[in-house]
């Protein structure tokens, strides 16, 4: 599986799921989202995770599970049992690490067992990485990955399109790689450690388009097991998860459940096609707050917003609307979802493009 493909299906409902399976990271960057730390506690339940995705039908399956963290390869032989599970059922299997194991330059035999388990790899690589695990060793494990048959990515992060890290790094894994290893290209959002390291997110739109929120397409499992039904980190972290956003628990529900309530949901429907923005100034008696995510986190608070939602996608109407926005964004590409969520100038990096005549060698 290509990172493009992974990025494409982003928009489609419950075309994915998100599972965190742990907070603890032996890497302590200046950005983390998630405030992860070999302090922090946090781990849903193994049994709790495997019945989870082992509930997975030939029919209802997500498409692509993608592994995260903290560090998901602190538990290699739960992240391959976990992957073994859903490729049984037609899903395939993507995780993102940090890379603290390639501080020589290789990889250990248990992780690259569990790496070997999956249908693509995805190393993290930024500036704060880079001063705790070298660039040239994340490059020489990627190579051994490469080399064992897994497709394998970079995301990187930066500050913006003038960042002369991202450039300089683009350079240099387009150089060592010939254009075999795409990229995704984020950046620093002002979550966790990053709190004070980058300016507030701006605004947002202010209602009077559609902007439709791809974010709350795919379900996450986060670190308590609970289920939300949007992968930002101010959702993953906050307790209670507001009621619209949350979708249950894997220690009593199952994926179809989960998956029912996500698909069925008219708010959920409403979010994914039109966004919160449009939602307040569609159905709301009162401004919305300032914020893209604050205006949806604040739809709990709003009955009116609901109550319009409920009674205008409730149907198939709703139905028919949440499927023309995700296949209006399936039509668009997946850089055209990165322009619009990472970082633009570097959005077309996601597909490979493998230099003619060059090996990477």
């Amino acid at each position: 599986m290509e990172l493009a493909e992974l990025i494409g299906l982003r928009p489609v409902p419950c075309g994915g799921l998100l599972v965190a399976l742990t907070r603890r990271c032996p890497l302590s960057c200046a950005h983390c989202s998630t405030n992860s730390s070999m302090t922090v506690s946090g781990e849903p339940d193994p049994e709790h995770l495997l019945r989870f995705i082992g509930s997975f039908g030939a029919e209802d399956r997500p498409e692509v599970v993608m592994l995260t963290g903290g560090e998901p390869l602190l538990l290699p032989e739960l992240a391959a049992r976990l992957a073994g599970l859903a490729r049984a059922a037609g899903s395939r299997v993507a995780l993102l690490s940090g890379m603290f194991f390639a501080r020589d330059g290789r990889v250990p035999d248990r992780i690259m067992r569990a790496i070997t388990a999956l249908d693509h790899f995805s190393a993290s690589l930024d500036v704060h990485h880079e001063r705790e695990v070298p660039r040239a060793d994340v490059l020489h494990a990627l190579r051994a990955v490469l080399d064992a048959g897994i497709p394998a990515s970079v995301h990187l992060t930066g500050t913006g399109p003038d960042d002369p890290y991202l450039a300089d790094a683009v350079a240099d894994i387009r150089r060592v790689f010939a254009g075999r290893v795409p990229m995704l290209v984020n950046e620093v959002r002002p979550l966790g450690r990053a709190a004070g390291l980058v300016p507030a997110t701006p605004a947002g739109p202010d209602g009077s388009r559609a902007t439709p929120c791809t974010l709350a397409a795919w379900p996450v499992v986060a670190f308590d097991g609970t289920v939300a039904a949007c992968c930002n980190q101010w959702t993953v972290d906050r307790r209670p998860v507001p009621p619209h956003l949350r979708l249950g628990h894997i220690a009593k529900d199952d994926w179809p459940t989960v998956r029912e309530r996500s698909l069925g949901s008219p708010v959920l429907r409403m979010l994914r096609s039109v966004g919160p923005q449009r939602l307040h100034a569609r159905y709301g008696t009162s401004p919305a707050p300032a914020g893209y995510c604050r205006g949806c986190h604040a739809l709990a608070d709003r009955p009116e917003v609901l109550a319009g939602a409920a009674r205008d996608a409730g149907g198939r109407v709703g139905e028919l609307l949440d499927r023309l926005s995700a296949e209006q964004q399936l039509a668009a590409g997946p850089a055209a979802l990165v322009s619009r969520l990472g970082c633009a100038r570097y959005a077309h990096l996601v597909e490979s493009v493998p230099a003619a005549g060059k090996s990477g060698r």
